[in-house]
Parts: structure tokens; C-alpha cells; sequence
């Protein structure tokens, strides 16, 4: 009979402390969240303005071997057109041959209008505090124009449409020493990382409200992020070998992503924590 009240004294102590924690944790994320919207109540106070007006200018700016700008570069919708073509990337360009989204795209430019070698404009992502690069800070303006507008990818080329479900396979592909994938962390609602939740990107209602934000300004790490850079990251924290910028694996989960957030609203550059 001890044994019996001490068996349902424990249980009922388990039930207490693990009720005691989710209403912890429902108070972190209301805390949470409204750390968020005081970062977003006045979004000009957001330094990720700073990095689009540094992209605009190098956007302008006559640089390499051929003293050429960068204002005859097709995004999409024309030489020099900049408005609205960050909603319509990632996409097929004949002229390269492949699908490229706003980074790798931004790259072929600078290499092809320009002269300019990769090596001199594709740089080691930065540490914590230390600047956004150049490549970033031209996301980051050409993302700036697209705000407000509402992601529209096509996918009729039959590269599009390969690399969508390239994308697809990658964000479900469980591997590495970890066993991860994309989907371990955003395939469920609910899922937490330490004290940020974690996006539920399987659904094209949540993928509407975030995939949009980026890229953004983080505030824990000081600088701009792109998505490149975000995918980087996870890619580095599921300890998987370093991903090349404007890879396919890269691109794919971006078009992925993407079309998953088909409709929603661009507010990049946003603000994280």
C-alpha cells in the first residue's frame, strides 16, 4: 500500500511539474513574441536598412576589370529591372542555363558584367558582430524593392519543376551524423529550439508569414542573414559538411520554400532576434 502511494504521489507530481512547464513555456513564447513586435514597431529602426541603402549603392557602383556597374543585370524581368523581381525568384535564365535564385544570380552578374572572379565577391559568411558582405548588402536592396509585393514563382520550365522537387526531397532527406533533416525541425507545429520556436514551414500558411522575412536582419548575430546564409546555418548546426553558396541542394530548398509560401507577402529586410 506504501509502494502504491508513493508510486502515485510521484505521478501525480510528474503531471504537476510537466503542466508547471507548459504554461512556462507558453509565457516564454508570449514574452517572446512580444520582444518581436517591439523590434518591428518601428521598422526604420531596423539596421537591415542600412545594408539595402550599401547594396543599392554597389548596385550602381562601376566596379572589376570591365568598370561596368551592375544596372544592366536581368534579374528576371529585364536588364537594370529591380522592382519586383525578388518575388518572382528563384527561376529558370536561359542565358545561364540553370535556376538561380537572387544570390547566385547576383553572382553571374558580377562575374559576367563586371569581370569580377567568384572569389572576389563570394566571402566567408561572418562572425557574430562583424558586417554583412557586399553580396548580402545587394540581397538585401534587391529584396528591399519586392516589399510589400507577394511571392509569384513560376515553375513551367522542366528545370523549374526538376528543381522543385529536388528541393522537396532535400528539405524531407534525413542525413548526417545527426540523422537531421529540414523536416526534423519544421515538418510539426509546436517545436522548439532552446527558447525560439521553430517555424512550421510544411504548412503553407506558417511558410507565408516567415519565408518572406528573409532576408533578415538577425540581432543576436549583428548583421544581415540571407536565405542562403540561413540554410548555411542550419546545414552547419545539423553537422553536415559546409554547403556551397549557390548550390543546387541551396537553390532547390529555396524554390521549395518558396512555392510553398506561394501568395505570401515580402517584408524582407525583417528583424529577428
Amino acid at each position: 500500500m506504501i509502494r502504491l502511494r508513493t508510486a502515485g504521489a510521484l505521478a501525480a507530481a510528474v503531471i504537476a511539474l510537466g503542466a508547471a512547464a507548459a504554461i512556462a513555456q507558453d509565457a516564454t513564447e508570449r514574452e517572446v513574441e512580444r520582444y518581436r513586435a517591439m523590434l518591428k514597431a518601428d521598422p526604420w529602426s531596423n539596421p537591415g536598412f542600412l545594408d539595402a541603402d550599401r547594396g543599392e549603392a554597389l548596385w550602381k557602383q562601376k566596379r572589376g576589370p570591365k568598370d561596368a556597374s551592375l544596372m544592366e543585370c536581368d534579374l528576371g524581368r529585364g536588364p537594370g529591372v529591380v522592382d519586383s523581381a525578388f518575388a518572382e525568384l528563384p527561376r529558370y535564365f536561359k542565358d545561364a542555363d540553370r535556376v538561380m535564385d537572387v544570390e547566385a544570380r547576383i553572382v553571374w552578374c558580377v562575374e559576367t558584367l563586371q569581370g569580377l572572379k567568384r572569389n572576389e565577391i563570394v566571402k566567408p559568411y561572418p562572425a557574430g558582430g562583424q558586417p554583412a558582405t557586399d553580396l548580402a548588402a545587394l540581397v538585401t536592396f534587391v529584396a528591399s524593392r519586392s516589399q510589400g509585393q507577394k511571392f509569384n514563382v513560376s515553375i513551367e520550365h522542366p528545370k523549374e519543376k526538376e528543381m522543385l522537387e529536388f528541393g522537396e526531397a532535400v528539405f524531407a532527406r534525413r542525413w548526417g551524423p545527426m540523422d537531421f533533416s529540414c523536416a526534423t525541425c519544421h515538418a510539426e507545429p509546436g517545436k522548439r529550439i532552446r527558447l525560439q520556436g521553430l517555424p512550421f514551414l510544411s504548412d503553407p500558411g506558417e511558410a507565408r508569414k516567415v519565408v518572406g522575412e528573409w532576408p533578415a536582419y538577425r540581432v543576436s548575430n549583428a548583421h544581415v542573414m540571407t536565405m542562403q546564409h540561413r540554410i548555411y546555418d542550419c546545414f552547419w548546426q545539423m553537422r553536415m559538411p559546409q554547403v556551397e553558396l549557390g548550390s543546387d541542394v541551396t537553390i532547390a530548398l529555396t524554390l521549395y520554400l518558396v512555392q510553398l509560401a506561394e501568395g505570401g507577402v515580402i517584408s524582407a529586410p525583417a528583424i529577428k532576434r
